[in-house]
């Protein structure tokens, strides 16, 4: 096998908050397939920044009383530590902010704008005359103009699902102030996506991302590509365009080439070549592991300016979905919204490595962590299964055999079967098939202790005439257990770097066409300890926000508290004037045409409601049909451009991402009265 010159990154973490374990999910998956390629003998680089840019983190730090740089310095410092504590393994840890990525930044502008794939246009912009800057859709707030739902976000509305500029809304606020924001012309530049429309067509069906993330693109081109909005106005916290004073590049533009600036780093430090693995001819692989949410700007956008200034492509774009916890989506007040760090403080971090790749397959499919399903996962394959293998048989060697194993191997058949998965085992890595992986090396262990059960060394080991029998029984057991070891090392790399010191021999794929005889071990010690309930309660119960504490507290000018307000007092029969119902969502469906709804039929137990609702940007039509949620029964039915909506349905959140339906509780049943 020749080695591959290889490049990998994980999606920029944003400099603005914690790391969670949702993050978690996507940097653990990167990590496995890059200790992988290394194992495997290639010539591999995990690169990856901090995307450090943006209103979010200069408006966040002026809040703090700090500069942009030192917020971003401290984040990044946390996170590194977190990164670190969970065993991922980066070549190059670098930022956006630096001038590597300045430099290429502008280098890919110029030759953007050189071959004229850079327009300019004036657009009117909202204008905050207090704060003295132009203001993004989400930082502004008004009343809907298709509703007439109050505090409404810039860009839709939560309530009706009306999709609008900033500039439709009534009564419009600045988010920053609350001034009345005023109507501003500004110079914008553009990236011309349009002019790359064939070529984008013919890469997304390259096998370069996944067929169910290609055919969802397609809906990019439905209407044509639009030109990118590529700049933002001072003040801004970014890079300032060359030869545009006041002018700043958009930090979605900036924060794919960190990917090219934290490589360009790793180069100048360790005598690398940087056009090997980037110049427009390479030969190299480059592989992006990304959240499903930010397909469209990793396989529209970042291709495209890579090919109109020259560079290559990525060879592949791996998406993958969202973590929900315990069936649900991560939650502050059930404490399953879980920190790294408060995960870190209870738990040891190769157990969810472990979990993560027993259950990750190469789709973009949300991942649920079960923690109940998690303990007993641990606890049978790694501890029941895979270390008791060298536990039951470690302890023989060193007392009775003078740490020594068998010069004789007692089963080659059975050692010749472990050695020859490695090549099955090593596909579905490569494929980035964890869980069916992980399935065969499982096999494999039950296969080891049934050995071990039927020769059971603890009884011939009190027979002097059958010790000899029992030392070739152990010492085929260690070599088990070390086939095993080599093959979850990606997964596990403390454990395996324990197990190297145990076997005296470090662990590389090729390991898996030898064996060990009349070779020294050292002592075991225990490798792994069982995954405790309580321990994981705890974690939960730390990850819980204190109500009283939040009661009590000064509101934090950031919460949904302080942006929405408690609404003025109401008589209790102005609220008995709506008519909350359970509802179950029969259907769920895209509406053609419509960026923010999805169509709802909801069954009230009795009849049928057609409602227009404004999640499709928080949930994907399968996941909600069939659940339970609350609607307005009594609501009169509005018609919108997509049809009659005959009711409204229940959620919170600020929008985006961030929005959740309300599911009544177990025993609620269409049609139920809310009370």
């Amino acid at each position: 096998m020749a080695p591959r010159k290889i490049l990998i990154t994980s999606a920029l973490p944003y400099a603005n908050g914690p790391t969670h374990l949702g993050h978690m999910l996507e940097y653990i998956q990167t990590d496995i397939w890059s200790r992988f390629q290394k194992l495997r003998g290639h010539e591999a680089y995990y690169v990856c920044a901090d995307d450090a840019h943006g209103t979010p983190i200069m408006l966040n730090a002026q809040k703090q009383g700090i500069t942009p740089e030192e917020m971003v310095a401290a984040v990044s410092f946390e996170r590194q530590r977190d990164f670190a504590d969970f065993n991922i393994k980066f070549d190059n840890y670098h930022s956006t902010h630096s001038e590597e990525n300045k430099a290429l930044s502008s280098l890919i502008y110029t030759r953007l704008n050189d071959a004229g794939f850079i327009k300019k246009r004036t657009i009117e912009q909202l204008f905050d005359p207090e704060k003295s800057i132009f203001l993004p859709d989400r930082f502004v707030t008004g009343t809907c103009p298709s509703c007439d739902s109050i505090d409404q976000n810039g860009d839709s509305c939560d309530s009706c699902g009306a999709t609008y500029s900033p500039t439709e809304l009534k009564n419009p606020k600045s988010a920053m102030s609350g001034a009345t924001p005023v109507l501003k012309d500004s110079e914008h530049f553009f990236f011309d996506l349009p002019a790359f429309e064939g070529m984008l067509k013919e890469w997304l069906h390259s096998g370069s991302i996944q067929e169910e993330m290609a055919n969802k693109l397609q809906e990019w081109f439905t209407d044509g590509l639009q030109q990118w909005d590529i700049s933002r106005d001072a003040p801004y916290f970014g890079f300032e365009i060359p030869g545009e004073p006041g002018k700043y590049f958009y930090v979605w533009l900036d924060a794919p080439i960190g990917y090219m600036a934290s490589f360009k780093n790793l180069c100048d430090k360790s005598n690398l070549s940087f056009d090997e693995f980037w110049a427009e001819d390479s030969k190299a692989e480059l592989y992006h592991f990304i959240g499903k949410d930010i397909i469209y700007f990793h396989s529209l956008f970042w291709p495209a300016m890579l090919d109109g200034a020259k560079f290559r492509k990525p060879t592949n774009v791996f998406a993958h979905g969202f973590v929900t916890v315990n069936g649900a989506k991560m939650s502050k007040s059930k404490g399953t919204f879980i920190k790294a760090r408060t995960y870190l403080e209870h738990l040891n971090p190769e157990y969810l490595r472990y979990y993560f790749a027993a259950k990750l397959n190469s789709g973009i499919t949300d991942f649920d962590l079960n923690l109940e399903d998690f303990a007993q996962r641990v606890n049978s394959d790694l501890v029941g299964k895979v270390v008791n293998i060298a536990s039951r048989c470690a302890g023989f060697i060193t007392k009775k055999f003078d740490g020594k194993l068998s010069d004789t191997i007692m089963d080659q058949t059975l050692l010749t079967e472990f050695q020859n998965a490695s090549e099955s085992i090593a596909n579905s890595y490569e494929t980035r098939e964890y869980g069916r992986a992980i399935r065969e090396i499982m096999a494999l262990a039950d296969k080891a202790n049934q050995f071990i059960d039927t020769n059971a060394p603890w009884v011939l080991i009190k027979n002097e005439e059958t010790q000899e029998q029992a030392h070739q029984v152990c010492s085929l057991g260690i070599n088990l257990f070390r086939l095993l070891m080599v093959y979850l090392k990606p997964v596990l790399p403390e454990m395996a770097n324990n197990v190297e010191a145990f076997l005296n021999e470090e662990l590389t794929w090729e390991s898996a066409k030898t064996q060990l005889t009349s070779h020294e071990i050292t002592k075991f010690k225990a490798l792994m300890q069982r995954v405790e309930m309580d321990k994981v309660n705890a974690m939960l119960d730390d990850s819980k926000e204190s109500l009283e504490a939040t009661t009590q507290a000064v509101i934090d000018p950031n919460s949904p508290l302080a942006k929405e307000p408690i609404a003025d007092e109401i008589e209790f029969d102005d609220f008995a004037k709506v008519d909350l119902r359970v509802a179950l969502i029969a259907k769920a469906e895209h509406v053609k045409g419509a960026d923010k709804l999805l169509k709802l039929t909801l069954d009230l137990g009795g009849e049928t409601r057609q409602v227009f609702a404004g999640i499709k940007s928080a949930y994907q039509p399968e996941e909600i049909e069939g659940k339970l949620t609350v609607m307005v029964a009594n609501l009169k039915p509005r018609k919108m451009r997509f049809g009659m909506s005959e009711g409204m349905v229940l959620a919170a959140g600020p929008g985006g991402k961030e929005i959740h339906i309300l599911n009544p509780d177990e025993g609620s049943k269409p049609g139920m009265r809310v009370m």
